[in-house]
């Protein structure tokens, strides 16, 4: 048995990360296709399987079945774990059993638990990982609650109370799972389910280390927050109003998503959909009906995702926003990358256009073979599809069930690469053993 461990041992904490989860969808997809998971005379393959397991695990939503219909409750109660699971991380999870019964964290272990939270160090990182899961259980119990008091009005409490679990944990962990089947379209006039949902989602997107930075703030009585706490909260702000602002205008005279909402309708839609489809994954309305200028909004939203160290994907809210300051620095002739009274390091812009330029090139080549091998479905819902398995969103427009068994793999792939990080891939395919300081002779070229 040693024998067999040590070659882990000695991998990459990318590898290792890489590793963990692709563990856990191997055997939650052998346990998703057992008799006990699916309802009476339901029955899936391995590769449908496969993909359900891995957009819970990547917390993505995308589905080849209806949950609702398909799997038995025991069946999305394993959903719902692999979620919880994907949501606060592999390696995060396995800690935290061993916490539970007595074991020590290890150097090792920290240092995997950095990466994997994309902590700035190890310090202290047991102690962050017990305030993480206390405030995630806390935070999930509210929505629960109030989620539960809301179904109640139509369904046994019972019932009402499963179906506000799930949903608070699924929203919290920006799955975008849900256990009816046209999401949830039918409350999309729901004030309490709307913001409930939303403030989740928004809470599991900003990132466990901003909550955590928030509320030692409140306990300490002080008003200083790290960079990160403050580039991922202000772009996020941003990025929610513009997309409520603009999915309201580009929406609101289309009779088949919120035409015929009132005033009031209209503006609950567009702020959940603004908040869901960075990468939570639920719909209050019909995507497969939105104006094509609006597509193109929601594919951006999805790119960018959520911030770092959160249950979210994409590229993330940093990135973006070192990327967006940093042109403005070079339009306005700075030599530097300042924000909120700090100088950014060249290494963090280097790390972020590195992001960048992966992520695009890897969507770029997965919507190329998926347009050759759906040519029936069009470039719109191809794209579409593609950038929300990227961004561990979930929204669909209906092309999910549609997929050929090769375009699922593609899919799942991509989910898989968008839940970890495109660097985590990069780094981990790309790492040399002996690093060479050598430097060539310095010239300048032209470009623009």
């Amino acid at each position: 048995m040693k024998k067999l461990w040590k070659p882990i041992e000695r991998l990459s904490f990318s590898r290792k990360i890489i590793l963990g989860f692709l563990a856990v969808i191997i055997v939650g997809a052998i346990l998703l296709q057992m008799p006990f998971s699916l309802k009476s005379g339901k029955s899936i393959n391995f590769l449908t399987a496969l993909f359900t397991v891995t957009s819970a695990v990547c917390v993505t939503g995308l589905s080849v079945i209806d949950i609702s219909e398909v799997l038995s409750r025991v069946g999305q109660l394993l959903l719902l774990i692999l979620i919880q699971l994907g949501g606060l991380g592999v390696m995060t999870f396995s800690s935290l059993f061993f916490l539970l019964i007595g074991k020590k964290i290890s150097y090792r272990e920290r240092a995997l638990l950095k990466e994997e939270r994309n902590a700035e160090n190890s310090g202290g990182i047991v102690d962050f990982l017990r305030r993480t899961v206390l405030i995630v259980l806390f935070i999930e119990g509210i929505g629960a609650l109030i989620l539960t008091i809301r179904f109640m009005r139509e369904f046994s409490f019972a019932k009402a109370l499963y179906f506000g679990i799930f949903h608070s944990v699924s929203a919290f962990c920006n799955a975008g799972f849900s256990l009816f089947s046209n999401n949830l379209e039918n409350y999309s006039d729901d004030i309490i389910i709307n913001l409930t949902i939303s403030f989740l989602i928004i809470l599991g997107g900003i990132g466990f280390a901003v909550i955590n930075s928030l509320i030692e703030n409140y306990r300490r009585k002080i008003k200083r927050f790290n960079l990160t706490s403050k580039v991922a909260i202000f772009i996020s702000i941003i990025l929610t109003i513009l997309g409520t602002l603009l999915f309201f205008m580009l929406e609101y005279s289309n009779s088949r998503t919120i035409g015929n909402f009132s005033l009031t309708h209209k503006i609950v839609a567009s702020f959940f959909q603004s908040v869901t489809t960075r990468t939570a994954g639920f719909n209050s309305v019909s995507v497969e009906n939105l104006k094509p200028a609006t597509v193109f909004i929601f594919c951006i939203l999805m790119f960018i995702g959520a911030s770092p160290g959160s249950t979210g994907g994409g590229i993330k809210t940093t990135t973006i926003g070192v990327i967006v300051l940093y042109v403005i620095g070079v339009i306005r002739g700075r030599e530097n990358i300042n924000l909120f009274g700090r100088r950014l390091d060249w290494d963090i812009l280097n790390r972020a256009l590195a992001i960048l330029v992966i992520s695009i090139i890897y969507t770029s080549v997965v919507i190329i073979i998926l347009m050759k091998l759906e040519e029936r479905l069009g470039f719109e819902k191809i794209v579409f599809e593609v950038i929300s398995a990227f961004g561990t969103v979930g929204l669909s427009m209906g092309m999910t069930p549609l997929l050929c068994n090769y375009s699922q793999i593609l899919i799942i792939i991509t989910m898989f690469i968008g839940r970890l990080g495109p660097m985590t891939f990069a780094l981990a395919l790309g790492e040399q053993k002996i690093k060479k300081n050598l430097k060539y002779p310095k010239e300048n070229i032209l470009i623009g």
